[in-house]
Parts: structure tokens; sequence; C-alpha cells
């Protein structure tokens, strides 16, 4: 039987890590699809994910980009597959292991369970839940979202963070191909227009562990984005109708 979630990871360079992930997603008693969304990876990502989609068949998809095209283009060309596909939920996890697949299924209950338009999996609501991140990254991280509610006045605590789960209704709401920022500040965006839609959220608390293996693609270049990029967002969205939650 179809899955009525899947799971989006986009890749780059992620061989040590990307068949463990699948491996203990597929474990997780509720069903999850995945679909990874890999930028042209020269480490071979895309052949163990292949040999993944053998070993569970239906359940693990890919997408496969020529050079790497961001990551927010890459969660929306995710996003465009999963509501073709008509997946109910909709999830964004990173490859690395710093999102635990132990925490999927909370962020699933809050949607289908509890009734929350958009979960988040939050490194910040409950205290600072954030493990092997070098102080200073911490405490830019953990400021940044501080400066983000209070710009946005978007009631989240962590805005940054890129482990959600969408109820469809949502994605086909916001205007995707409106998205602008293709870095990090894509998820600040997603949360805000998400919110200006009219769509519930809720913060799930998480223990965020910075990866083991592979590389970081965090540069400082991220953060100056979204610090740039969420005043031109207030701003614009002074200016924008936003699509409103359909009463029901």
């Amino acid at each position: 039987m179809k899955s009525d979630s899947v799971i989006i990871i986009p890749t780059y360079n992620e061989k040590e890590n990307i068949e463990n992930m699948i491996r203990a997603l597929m474990a997780l008693e509720h069903s999850f699809d995945v679909l990874v969304v890999d930028d042209g990876s020269p480490d071979g990502t895309a052949s163990i994910v292949k040999e993944m989609m053998n070993l569970f068949p239906g359940r693990v998809h890919i997408i496969e980009r020529s050079g790497k095209l961001g990551l927010g283009t890459a969660y929306i060309a995710g996003f465009k597959w999963a509501l073709a596909q008509g997946y109910e939920y909709i999830f964004e996890m990173d490859a690395d292991f710093s999102h635990d697949p132990k925490y999927v299924p909370q962020l699933y209950s809050a949607c289908a369970d509890d009734g929350y338009d958009l979960s988040i999996g939050s490194r910040y609501v409950s205290g600072v839940n954030v493990v092997n991140w070098p102080m200073g990254r911490v405490l830019m991280s953990y400021f940044a979202s501080k400066y983000v509610r209070f710009i946005t006045r978007l009631p989240v605590y962590d805005t940054t963070a890129g482990f959600n789960c969408y109820r469809r209704e949502v994605l086909e709401t916001i205007e995707l191909d409106k998205i602008r920022f293709k870095g990090y500040a894509f998820q600040i965006e997603m949360k805000f227009a998400a919110y200006k839609c009219g769509f519930s959220i809720k913060e799930v608390p998480v223990i965020f562990v910075n990866r083991v293996l592979g590389t970081s693609k965090m540069s400082g270049g991220i953060f100056s984005e979204a610090l740039i990029g969420v005043i031109k967002l207030k701003v614009g969205s002074w200016f924008r109708k936003y699509p409103q939650k359909k009463k029901n």
C-alpha cells in the first residue's frame, strides 16, 4: 500500500550517510517513502540511492539534477514531485543525521493526529538543544532565529529549521514559484509564507546533533543571506496579498 508521506532529502556528496539514513527511515513503524534530490554528487551518492531503490522498490525515489542548484530549488522540485504523486504529508530532512529519524513520527503525529498544518523539528523551542556545534555557531544560529522573529513577527523559535513536515494543502496554497531564496533563508521564507497564508504551526522539540561523517555545506554567506533577506521579506509582505487557507 502506498504511503501517505514522503521525506525529501537534498544531497550533495553524502555517500557516507545516505544509505544508513534511508535504512533508518525504512525501519520506522509508520511507512514513510523517501525522495532524494541529488545535485550531481561526484562521490556516487546517486548510485547508492539507486541500490536502495532496488532494495526498497516503490518506497525510495530519486531526482537527479546537474550541478549544485541550491537547497531551495531542490526542495521546490521535491515538493512539486510529491504533490504530483498525491502525498498528504511532505517532509524536509537532512541526510547527515543532524536530524534524527526517531523524531519523524512525532512531526508526522503533530500534523496527522493533532491537526497542525506545519510541524517543525525545533532546536530552540525548549532551550538550546544542539550537540557538538562550536559555541560561536550555536550563538549565531540562535540569535539569527531571534532576529527573524523580531523582524517578521513570525511566532516560531527555530525559524531556520530544516526538519519540517507540511500538509499538502500548505504547499498547494503557498505560491512555490514566488519563493525567492535559494539557500538556508529558503527555510525562513517557507515558514513565513505558511504563517501569512493562515496555516497553523507546531514546534516539536528535537535535539540537533552536528554531523559526524561528510562535510558541512554551511558557510558565512548563508547567515548574511538570511540577515539581509529577512528585511526584504518583511518589506515585500506589505505589498503582497497571500492566498489564504481554505475554511473547513
